[in-house]
């Protein structure tokens, strides 16, 4: 989950990265079905593929729904209580506010299809949420897959069967069936001269046969060409089933069929690969080569040097798969393969250390994640962690969920205060929060830190009297306990809670208080620099905005020393809020583009609603009305990704008012209704190329 995907209207659906084979009738009964119901549920066993024909289905009909064809992968998710968050992450919706039920207020009247893949170990969270969305959205077509129903009302289900195999029809070709196509397809994957022709077709149908057209089980066996012929493939393989069986084929169900496939592919790896296989299945989603050296490797059983190779191995015999992010590799595994390496960790009786050894790690990364935030790496940990996402949830759900490392997951929480506020994940953020608060009542220096920490979050998400409450608790508390630092960061957050309400006395006295207290240490966030920041622009109010300006040009240069990107847009955009209030229009415009140009790195959301709503000021202030109206109509349009507009914010608001006033006042209330349509008819990336175009001539005129 490297970016929030909601920039674009079109959908999120990841790339096919495989050939799709046979499935022509099921996929056009699930179309069908699709047109007739709103809801379809796809159920089948393990490795039948149906997250496949899903995904399969979606590429086919995307061009149908007008809000797009959205996918959201439940695979790795282990509490139920995430499924909403989860989903509206998948959407793109960085909604970081605390009202409840804005996944359905977004949706809405939006004409879309949702597919929401491996229902069945969150079956009732699922089932619960999946009705309100049918019920408040309208338009919306909702494709499940799970291993077995949702039992919605209205809820139509779609068994996928295995593959058709030789013989399920006596008159067809046998280089004509489905499960002979697949098995071909991925063996010229693996031997790129491997061809059809009459010395191994029967061996192929008789392998397809045996293997009972489960398409997983099908790849498995093909993976084994690289080191036999079909003949011996077939010969092992009979001779496991065999002995599984007692030489009866009909007395293995299909989802024993397939559970003796992997444990044929588990059989040929050598014992390193085994044990590296059961300890991979930790990880929740994918991970870095690095991640599996720090929690797989043991001196003597699994040598950290060995690592490499042991990936490798297990990626030949596609046990793991290898996936490019940019310039990067990570690895996963098939979800039915995790299952069977969890097991399998099971019984070696080594669960318990590998989730320590997993969370360990994760705590460490977010620990340098958060030391290095302010520094010239910052895009690259806004990109790590999001990528990391399912492994700290998981990392968080282990501690939670064993109360002797309750105060772990209060710094593991703390030490992401960065990826909670600035990627996007201040509302998940706050739900943790509070959980781990909750267990750990007595006051320490973990618990300080984390009531901190959940003040931020709760004013980035624009609940002020919530943000003002938790950092009064942690002064009460930071003083009980004799911890300093949280004493200050306690009255930083005082000060912004302030700001945020307009009490721009208080806020002057406090944001000077931390700032003063912030400057002899060596920490630049989330202290000093936003203080600030946040002075500055709590200066610009009191009418102040040569000092805003002369402390923001400080706050930039420090920033550039540091390479610090994601505060420095925001001290861009507040020196245009100073410019813009000393009447220099056209130097106010250059910092705010600035601004907006940086967050695109980030995929910062309210930051871009805050461009957009300044930039519409300014074309105000310039007479350019029609141009103004656009940008307004774009933020609103785009604003319920983020949550509540303007943050409730009476500093915010005021502003806004004022230029939806002056524009009305420029060119007529009608055309202003008419420009203000146009703009909010564009999505984010849309709404950030029209705010960013230098052509004048593209924009509108000043009136109709």
């Amino acid at each position: 989950m490297a970016a929030p995907a909601g920039w674009r209207r079109e959908g999120n659906l990841p790339a096919e990265l495989t050939s799709f084979v046979g499935r022509t009738r099921l996929l056009t009964t699930l179309k069908r079905h699709l047109q007739e119901s709103r809801l379809v549920t796809v159920t089948g066993i393990g490795g039948v593929g149906k997250s496949r024909t899903a995904l399969r289905l979606a590429h086919q009909v995307r061009a149908d729904y007008a809000d797009g064809v959205w996918f959201a992968d439940l695979a790795r998710l282990q509490d139920a209580g995430m499924v909403e968050h989860t989903i509206s992450a998948a959407l793109g919706i960085a909604d970081q506010s605390a009202r409840p039920d804005r996944l359905t207020e977004w949706v809405g009247g939006r004409d879309m299809l949702l597919i929401i893949d491996t229902c069945e170990h969150l079956i009732e969270s699922c089932a619960v949420l999946v009705l309100q969305l049918l019920k408040q959205a309208p338009n919306l077509k909702i494709l499940a897959t799970s291993r077995q129903s949702l039992q919605v009302p209205g809820e139509h289900v779609l068994p996928i069967p295995p593959l058709a195999v030789p013989g399920d029809d006596p008159g067809e070709d046998l280089y004509g069936n489905e499960s002979v196509e697949l098995f071909s397809a991925r063996a010229a994957a693996v031997v790129p001269d491997f061809r059809l022709d009459e010395h191994n077709i029967g061996a192929v149908a008789e392998l397809c046969r045996r293997l009972d057209g489960i398409p997983l089980a099908i790849e498995l066996a093909a993976v084994r060409l690289r080191a036999l012929s079909v003949q011996q493939i077939l010969s092992l393989l009979t001779d496991r089933f065999s002995l599984l069986a007692g030489a009866s084929r009909t007395a293995l169900p299909r989802h024993q069929t397939l559970r003796a496939a992997i444990g044929w592919s588990h059989e040929i790896c050598e014992p390193a690969e085994r044990l590296l296989w059961a300890r991979l299945s930790i990880f929740a989603g994918d991970f870095e080569l690095d991640a599996a050296r720090a929690v797989c490797s043991e001196p003597g059983s699994l040598p950290e040097e060995r690592i490499t190779d042991l990936v490798t191995g297990l990626v030949e015999k596609s046990i793991l798969l290898m996936d490019q992010h940019g310039k990067g590799v990570r690895y996963r595994l098939i979800d039915t393969l995790r299952d069977y390496g969890e097991e399998w960790l099971d019984k070696l009786g080594q669960t318990d250390e590998m989730r320590g050894r997993h969370r360990d790690y994760y705590l460490k990364l977010a620990q340098t994640g958060e030391h290095a935030w302010s520094g010239m790496r910052q895009v690259y940990w806004f990109i790590r962690m999001r990528q990391e996402h399912d492994n700290v949830r998981a990392a968080l759900d282990y501690c939670l969920n064993h109360g002797e490392h309750k105060k772990i997951a209060l710094e593991l929480l703390s030490a992401l205060w960065f990826m909670w506020v600035a990627c996007g994940l201040a509302r998940e953020g706050r739900l943790y929060l509070e959980r781990a608060l909750a267990s750990n009542s007595e006051p320490s220096k973990e618990r300080c830190k984390a009531l901190w920490v959940l003040s931020y979050v709760c004013s980035a998400q624009g609940d002020i009297d919530a943000a003002q409450h938790w950092a009064e608790q942690c002064s009460t508390e930071a003083v009980m306990v004799g911890d300093s630092r949280s004493v200050i960061l306690a009255t930083k957050m005082q000060g912004t809670a302030a700001s945020l309400k307009g009490d721009l006395k208080k806020a002057t006295a406090l944001l000077g208080v931390a700032i003063e207290f912030n400057r002899t240490g060596q920490e630049l966030n989330p202290g000093l620099l936003p203080a600030i920041l946040e002075l500055a622009y709590v200066l610009i109010a009191q009418n102040e905005p040569g000092e805003a300006e002369a402390l923001l040009a400080d706050l930039r240069h420090t920033c550039e020393q540091r390479g610090e990107l994601w505060l420095r847009s925001y001290a861009h955009w507040a020196t245009s809020l100073a410019q813009r209030a000393a009447g220099r229009a056209e130097e106010a415009l250059s910092n705010v583009r600035e601004a907006l140009r940086i967050k695109a790195h980030f995929h910062d959301v309210l930051g871009a609603m805050m461009c957009l709503e300044a930039m519409a000021s300014i074309a105000a202030d310039s007479g350019q009305a029609a141009h103004a109206a656009h940008l307004l109509g774009a933020a609103e349009t785009n604003w319920p990704l983020f949550g509540l507009p303007l943050l409730s914010s009476p500093f915010f608001g005021g502003e806004h008012e004022q230029s939806v006033k002056e524009c009305k006042r420029l060119i007529g209330e009608a055309a202003y209704e008419e420009h203000f349509r146009q703009g909010a008819r564009l999505n984010m990336d849309e709404a950030i190329d029209y705010a960013l175009d230098d052509d004048p001539a593209t924009r509108p005129g000043p009136g109709l």
